[in-house]
């Protein structure tokens, strides 16, 4: 932000008077020009020199701001109708810089740093009410101790490295395949240890193939990782059908590959990041997560303390439908749905993460958890949602229908048949009693999909052939439909 910057401050808490004295201190980020608050003991007074105005929706629009002013809201545990109601009152009077500070778990116990504000955007209104945890209790599991996030330049595997700067981890290795997203995130968390936020855990940023067996056995080997948190995954529905056996390879053989070099290397704790979509899977994607977490289950009938985490759709994700709504209404519509009737669960990347934080620290002898998603939301509905919140309407930003894709479903579950979902004691973590007897199961899988992702010179006709691996997918997951004219390499 440049020099100079007129700033009001909604939230004259200690949210809002930690913030004040930063940017005050730091005198190169802008003036706090006043706090707003609706709290009529603090209206009318001065907190270190600056004035308390209110209640923000009366004040709001009368406000000097002037062509450089912004608002940072500042509210630790604000509901979504209280967000709802601020964002409108500051709407309303053109502050056209609305920033907001995360009220979620990470600074529960800490106080905010300027560094952590971002533009708000839909997921901080739209979203239902998350759970704060403590990070800094929950994450005991991990101090001291070397820590890997696979996957780390994606939507929750950068959030997981974000929040585990909390935990006090010896070393934390970030490992993905893209080298500008491992650049990217690496960057990002240094830039918030220099602003005071976390603690001063060390980062190695670690390219790599998760499909290469003797690249991640050896990588292991020399990380010498304690607790491995795997969100690694190709993971875009209609994208993976057309990629059918690289989806297979990557999402089932890279898992393996992991597992197997975890066990190797004495790895005591490893956490899978499941999805709604590996139960009764309709996609080559779900399958291929369900088969990930049959590996994972697997190793719990040996003793191993290795956990499945599975949850549905999170807000602003890589190829969530949040970016691309945006993208469609800031290019003038139309916004394009499924199917009217066409529903998904909508948390945010914060809460989600975590509860899968808080998930992976539980000690118990069933492995295979999911996050209380709440009520399904139908898409249509959450479409209208982000219209209106860009300042649009259903007039010039119009909804089409386009149909279902391939591998999609009207509704996810977040359990089978087949498994018991029973409370525990941590509000929205539920456990699940999964069938016996996964290790023989999922060993006769992978044994089938080996020679279809990896040449094999005793089945050379089987590689890279979708045909193949349709009918081995079919046999293990019945529900799981291909195209009728899918070429057969």
């Amino acid at each position: 932000m440049a020099k100079g910057k007129r700033i009001y401050i909604v939230g004259a808490g200690q949210f809002g008077r930690a913030i004040a004295r930063e940017i005050t201190d730091k005198g190169v980020i802008g003036e706090v020009v006043a706090f707003l608050d609706d709290d009529r003991d603090k209206i009318g007074t001065l907190i270190d020199g600056i004035p308390v105005l209110g209640p923000v929706n009366a004040c709001a629009g009368i406000l000097d701001r002037g062509h450089d002013a912004e608002a940072l809201i500042a509210l630790h545990s604000a509901s979504r109708k209280q967000l709802n109601n601020v964002y409108d009152a500051l709407r309303r009077a053109d502050f056209t810089k609305i920033r907001i500070l995360p009220s979620v778990s990470q600074i529960v116990t800490a106080d905010p740093h300027f560094v952590q504000a971002r533009d708000m955007d839909p997921q901080d209104l739209l979203g239902r009410e998350p759970v704060l945890i403590d990070l800094k209790e929950s994450l005991s599991y991990v101090r001291g101790k070397r820590v890997l996030v696979t996957g780390a330049g994606g939507s929750i595997g950068s959030e997981l490295s974000r929040q585990l700067l909390y935990g006090g981890a010896e070393r934390l290795y970030l490992l993905g395949h893209g080298e500008n997203s491992i650049w990217s995130i690496e960057r990002e968390l240094r830039k918030l240890q220099d602003a005071g936020v976390g603690e001063k855990a060390t980062i190695v940023p670690v390219v790599g193939e998760l499909q290469d067996q003797d690249y991640v056995r050896f990588l292991l080997g020399r990380l010498k990782t304690d607790v491995i948190f795997h969100g690694a995954a190709h993971k875009h529905v209609p994208m993976m059908e057309r990629n059918p056996v690289e989806a297979m390879k990557n999402n089932v053989l890279g898992t393996r590959n992991l597992i197997n070099a975890a066990e190797n290397a004495g790895t005591q704790r490893f956490v899978l990041i499941s999805t709604d979509k590996a139960v009764n899977p309709t996609s080559v994607y779900g399958a291929s997560k369900r088969i990930a977490e049959m590996l994972v289950l697997a190793q719990r009938e040996r003793g191993r303390d290795f956990m499945v985490v599975r949850f549905g759709n999170v807000l602003g994700s890589r190829g969530s439908i949040m970016p691309v709504f945006k993208e469609q209404i800031f290019s003038g519509g139309p916004v394009t749905v499924t199917h009217p009737d066409a529903k998904r669960w909508f948390m945010t990347i914060p809460e989600a993460v975590s509860l899968i934080l808080k998930t992976a620290g539980l000690a118990d002898e069933g492995g295979l958890y999911m996050l209380d998603m709440g009520d399904p939301v139908r898409i249509v509905d959450f479409a209208r949602q982000m219209i209106r919140f860009y300042g649009y309407d259903e007039e010039s930003i119009p909804i089409t229908f386009i149909g279902m894709r391939p591998g999609e479903k009207k509704v996810e579950r977040l359990w089978s048949d087949k498994e018991t979902p029973t409370e525990t004691e941590y509000p929205r973590i539920v456990k699940v009693k999964f069938p016996e007897s996964i290790h023989n199961d999922v060993a006769e899988i992978i044994h089938e999909l080996e020679p279809v992702a990896v040449r094999d010179p005793e089945h050379p006709d089987v590689f890279r052939n979708r045909h193949s691996l349709r009918s081995i997918i079919n046999r293990h997951f019945p529900t799981v439909e291909g195209p009728d004219n899918e070429p057969e390499y």
